[in-house]
């Protein structure tokens, strides 16, 4: 399907997409974040000392998470690549997926925790998004708790 935009009205569009603070973020710090908040679990948005930065980290419990575009980071892109103009699309969304793996890896080599949402998920499943969330952090916290009684 031949692009119905001019080379540069594509640029100036996709000039426009937003890598902070985006419509699904602030979904998740209304609703996901604030109730996490109020449990007591503190984070930063955007964490800049960590790669990717994680659209929520928590540093106290070694946490990262994004909140990720299904079509951005490429979930059933095999399924939707064929509707797409196969050059620029594929080269695009598959750089994006590799340099997911590549954050991920930088991560967990730093002794990090990884929860990437789906828009998908955060917008028909918030209570799930936050129990995975929540999950991670209490694992963590009762960790910690444990490694002080230890001393």
């Amino acid at each position: 399907m031949p692009d119905f935009l001019s080379k540069s009205e594509r640029s100036d569009r996709m000039a426009s997409i937003r890598s902070k603070n985006t419509g699904l973020e602030h979904l998740f710090f209304s609703t996901i974040g604030s109730s996490i908040h109020q449990l007591g679990f503190r984070y930063r948005k955007h964490y800049e000392n960590l790669p990717g930065k994680p659209d929520a980290a928590f540093p106290a419990h070694k946490l990262a998470v994004f909140v990720d575009s299904s079509f951005w980071h490429g979930r059933n892109f095999e399924r939707l690549r064929h509707k797409l103009s196969k050059s620029y699309w594929s080269h695009k969304i598959q750089g994006n997926v590799k340099r997911d793996a590549w954050v991920n890896a930088r991560l967990r080599a730093k002794g990090w925790r990884i929860v990437r949402i789906w828009d998908t998920d955060l917008e028909q499943r918030p209570a799930f998004c936050e129990r995975r969330i929540l999950a991670k952090l209490t694992r963590s916290k009762a960790m910690l708790s444990s490694a002080w009684t230890l001393n």
